[in-house]
C-alpha cells in the first residue's frame, strides 16, 4: 500500500479537491479520484470530503493508493498486426475471432496474451491483472483498430479523451437491407436486455447512446455503411443497427445471422481512430485496412449485381 501526502499552498487555495490532486499528480484521473473518495482513501485533514470540496491553504491531503499488481496473464507468442508503436502506445489491427482479454472460457489466445509477450513489462497496470494496457475494447468478432497503453500516464490521458468524446472512432459495417437515407443519427439509450441478461438492448432506462451512420454503397439487399459513435456502450453499433431494422451481416446475437456468404460473426470493422498523442500532444490518426474476407464479400455482392 502506498501513501501520498500533499500540503496546499496559497497558489492552490480555493480550488476543487479533484483539480488540486491532478495538479499535484497528473497520474490521477477524475474517475480514479472519485473511486478513491468513495472508498475512503482520500482525506483532507483526516476527513473524507466531496470531490467538489474547495481546499484551503495548509490543508493536508492524504491518498492511499493500491500498489501496482503484477499480471497473472501468461504471455503467448501470437502474431499481431502492429500498425504503430512508440514508448507510450501500440496501435493494433485486431483480427476477427480474437478476444481482447482473458475471461471465462477464454484464458489464453487473447490479444492481452499476445501483447504481453511483445511488450513484457512495458504495459500500463490500470486495467488490472487481466487487462494490462487495455484502454478500450472491441468485440471478439469485430476486427480493427485498438489502442494499447504502455504506461499509466498514457492510459489515463487516452481514457480521459475517450470520456470527454475527444477520440474519434470510425467503423464500417455491412448490413442487411437497403437504407433509403444516405445519412442518419441513431439516438437511443442502451442497457441490459430485460429478456436476456447476456444481451444489450434499446432500453428507456439505459445509458445515452448516439451512433452516426453514412451510406458508402447501396446494393439491392445490403448496405455498406460508415459508422461513427459518440458514446461507447457495449454492443452499441450492433444493437442500434438491429433496432432500426438493418442488422449487421453475420450477427447471430442481434439477428438470425442469415447471409448467403457463410459469414459467422458480425461484419463490423474498426477502420480508423483519431486522438491526441499523450506525449507529443499532436492529433494523430491511424487506419486498419479491411480484412480479406470482408473485401471478398463486397466483391461477391458486386458480382451478383452485375450478374456474374
Amino acid at each position: 500500500m502506498l501513501k501520498k501526502r500533499y500540503v496546499i499552498t496559497e497558489n492552490h487555495a480555493q480550488l476543487r479537491l479533484d483539480k488540486v490532486i491532478i495538479l499535484e499528480d497528473d497520474s490521477f484521473s477524475r474517475m480514479a479520484i472519485q473511486r478513491l473518495l468513495d472508498e475512503g482513501k482520500i482525506t483532507v485533514n483526516g476527513k473524507i470530503e466531496k470531490q467538489s470540496y474547495k481546499v484551503k491553504k495548509d490543508d493536508v491531503i492524504e491518498i492511499i493508493c493500491d500498489e501496482p499488481k503484477e499480471s497473472d496473464v501468461v504471455p503467448e507468442d501470437i502474431p499481431l498486426d502492429i500498425i504503430y508503436e512508440d514508448d507510450d502506445i501500440v496501435i493494433v489491427n485486431k483480427e476477427k475471432g480474437m478476444v481482447v482479454h482473458p475471461g471465462a472460457g477464454n484464458e489464453s489466445g487473447t490479444l492481452v496474451n499476445a501483447i504481453m509477450a511483445r511488450c513484457k513489462d512495458s504495459l500500463s497496470g490500470i486495467g488490472g491483472k487481466i487487462r494490462p494496457g487495455i484502454v478500450h475494447r472491441i468485440d471478439k468478432d469485430t476486427s480493427g483498430i485498438l489502442i494499447i497503453a504502455k504506461n499509466d500516464k498514457a492510459h489515463i490521458d487516452i481514457s480521459n479523451q475517450i470520456k470527454e468524446h475527444l477520440v474519434k472512432k470510425t467503423y464500417v459495417a455491412l448490413v442487411r437491407g437497403r437504407l433509403k437515407e444516405n445519412e442518419a443519427t441513431i439516438d437511443m439509450p442502451i442497457g441490459r436486455s430485460t429478456k436476456d441478461r447476456k444481451k444489450m438492448a434499446v432500453n428507456k432506462n439505459g445509458k445515452k447512446a448516439v451512433t452516426h451512420i453514412k451510406v458508402l454503397k447501396k446494393y439491392d439487399d445490403f448496405t455498406f455503411l460508415e459508422v461513427q459513435i459518440e458514446t461507447g456502450r457495449t454492443h452499441q453499433i450492433r444493437v442500434h443497427l438491429a433496432e432500426i431494422g438493418f442488422p449487421i451481416v453475420g450477427d447471430y446475437t442481434y439477428s438470425n445471422g442469415k447471409n448467403p456468404f457463410g459469414v459467422e460473426g458480425q461484419m463490423l470493422h474498426a477502420k480508423k481512430i483519431e486522438f491526441v498523442h499523450p506525449t507529443t500532444k499532436k492529433r494523430v490518426s491511424f487506419e486498419a485496412p479491411l480484412p480479406k474476407y470482408f473485401e471478398e464479400v463486397l466483391e461477391k455482392i458486386d458480382n451478383i449485381k452485375k450478374g456474374i
